[in-house]
């Protein structure tokens, strides 16, 4: 990867690092409201999650992006980590803060499946 590729990522990642950040600081709904409809209730309480939801997310890719900058600092960026096979960039222009390649990913992901259908399937059974 040429010095010039290089330091667009950094910018791309730098950029994220920033849009993440401020979302990091967005936290008016989870403020607890209390109404006495229940329905409200249930609203407010649905809305709380979403946002709890919606900050761990921002919250893992700041932490992916913090990584990304890291391994850019350490002169690794753009290896996968399980192969240690340059990572395409393609796939990096995708997803900048990327630690797998293709395969590997695809790999990981297939790994994870049958974790995640049985969680869909324990919270389908305990509706």
């Amino acid at each position: 990867m040429t010095h010039s590729e290089l330091n667009n990522f950094r910018a791309v990642l730098q950029v994220k690092h920033a849009e993440a950040a401020r979302a990091l600081g967005k936290r008016e709904g989870l403020a607890i409201e209390r109404t006495p409809d229940a329905l409200d209730e249930v609203q407010f309480a649905a809305a709380r999650e979403l946002s709890t939801r919606n900050l761990e997310r921002e919250s893992g890719l700041l932490r992916e992006v913090r990584d990304a900058l890291g391994r850019i600092a350490d002169g690794c960026y753009g290896v996968c980590l399980q192969c240690e096979e340059e990572i395409s960039q393609k796939r990096l222009k995708a997803v900048p803060w990327a630690t797998l390649c293709i395969a590997c990913q695809e790999q990981s992901d297939r790994n994870r499946q049958p974790e995640v259908e049985y969680h869909e399937r324990f919270l389908r059974d305990a509706a």
